[in-house]
């Protein structure tokens, strides 16, 4: 039973997570010991003296909250990741550079040690790794369909996993019909298969599905695979509607690092350890390559401020999207465009503009020229300690979303008597785990 409780828990997150918040995960979300326990003690110190609310618990505060904690911790994950959140390493963050974009694009995931030379690569991609596809069979749109009312179902083999689909056909339902329910069906199970209704000019219609994995691994031959063989209710929908007859097959990408041939399930990858590589298109001629290096200091601190720049716009504005509907997010806004301003003076010295709606634009030209002159490092401080605000500012929304909902106060503590109260952060996930079981 408990078994079932966490499951469901976490079955109801990632609901929240993957409908209303960023979907990324990095190494910046695994934490030490010490660091756990200091979030815990954190959260203890929070609720000692806060006071006692009634929730809200709407599906629009659920929301609300999901999509601020999570937007809070995509923004942390940014600074994070150009860097380090120790001040000595903060936007100190190397950035590679690819001599063609259109072959491969590169970023730096290693470490520079002083002293060390970090050696560039060159990369000739031969073939993209590309999804399996299946097209069905087409279908006159607005025929009824030739199959007997009843319940069907089908089965969809994926990472040695089989799903289930179960479905009613109606004695008026047109093929058509059909089609979009089932690829309505197959979407809202979000199992890694996106499903889309094509129409020719003959009024002819037909069901593709397409795998969001590229590549065959393990030696498999394809990654799913649709049959009604040995499924529950009535089989005859695949044949029917040709959803096993695979159209393009799962290949894997084939490149060269430094002239040895080498081939990866997927486009992304990363090469020694140094550098993450996405592969945007086949070298046009044999022997054609994209050089990829590190930048300069003053070409990646560029970039590196340009990244802080748009995670903190980012969630300026998915905060603002909320105005409406939560109206303490402007309560939200407010604070963090009062951090920008806070600096204003000393960003808009180094490059940095602030905006009327609190949001920051980027004079990249005239970033570089300070970062070459003589007091660059006084003019970057307030970056800097605007940064380090940020990253305060995102910890606490992480803690407590809760505090930017509409609560309705029903008593004030006593201040400096009172015991800690660690189980009110309940209410956060509580309110998601309510009534879904």
């Amino acid at each position: 039973m408990a078994f079932n409780s966490v499951h469901n828990l976490s079955n109801v997150y990632n609901f929240y997570m993957t409908t209303y918040a960023p979907k990324s995960s990095t190494s910046y979300d695994s934490h030490k010991k010490s660091e756990l326990r200091s979030v815990y003690n954190s959260i203890v110190k929070m609720n000692k003296e806060a006071p006692l609310y009634i929730l809200d618990t709407s599906k629009e505060a659920q929301e609300f909250a999901v999509g601020m904690k999570e937007n809070a911790r995509e923004l942390r994950n940014t600074i994070a990741s150009l860097g380090g959140l120790d001040e000595d390493k903060l936007l100190n963050k190397k950035a590679a550079y690819s001599s063609n974009e259109n072959i491969v694009s590169a970023s730096f995931v290693g470490t520079t040690t002083e002293g060390v030379e970090i050696p560039g690569v060159e990369v000739e991609v031969f073939s993209l790794a590309s999804p399996q596809t299946n097209m069905g069979k087409y279908l006159t749109s607005d025929e009824v369909v030739g199959l007997s009312e009843d319940m069907y179902s089908f089965d969809i083999s994926i990472d040695d996993l089989n799903y289930e689909f179960q479905f009613r056909i109606n004695s008026e339902d047109t093929n058509r019909d059909v089609q979009e329910r089932l690829t309505r069906l197959i979407n809202n199970a979000n199992i890694g298969i996106s499903a889309q209704v094509l129409e020719d000019e003959e009024n002819k219609s037909c069901m593709v599905l397409e795998s969001n994995a590229t590549g065959l691994k393990n030696n498999k031959s394809m990654i799913f695979k649709v049959s009604d063989h040995r499924t529950s209710k009535t089989s005859g929908s695949v044949d029917y509607f040709g959803l096993d007859y695979v159209s393009r097959a799962a290949s894997n990408a084939r490149f060269s690092v430094n002239g040895e041939e080498r081939s990866a399930t997927s486009n992304h990858f990363t090469v020694g350890h140094l550098y993450e590589l996405t592969l945007n298109g086949v070298s046009s001629e044999e022997g054609e390559t994209a050089s990829i290096g590190l930048k300069t200091d003053v070409e990646s601190l560029t970039e590196n401020i340009n990244t802080l720049v748009r995670g903190y716009n980012s969630f300026l504005r998915a905060a603002a999207e909320y105005s409406e509907r939560q109206p303490k997010s402007n309560r939200l806004v407010h604070e963090m465009s009062s951090i920008s301003r806070l600096y204003a003076s000393g960003l808009t010295s180094a490059g940095l503009n602030l905006n009327l709606d609190g949001t920051l634009e980027v004079d990249d030209e005239k970033i570089q020229k300070t970062a070459m002159g003589e007091e660059a490092k006084e003019a970057f401080a307030s970056i800097m300690d605007f940064t380090n605000s940020l990253v305060r500012k995102s910890n606490q929304i992480s803690l407590n979303p809760m505090n930017y909902v509409n609560n309705t106060v029903v008593a004030y503590k006593n201040p400096g008597k009172n015991f800690a109260t660690p189980y009110i952060t309940s209410a956060y996930s509580g309110m998601m785990f309510n009534s879904y079981c």
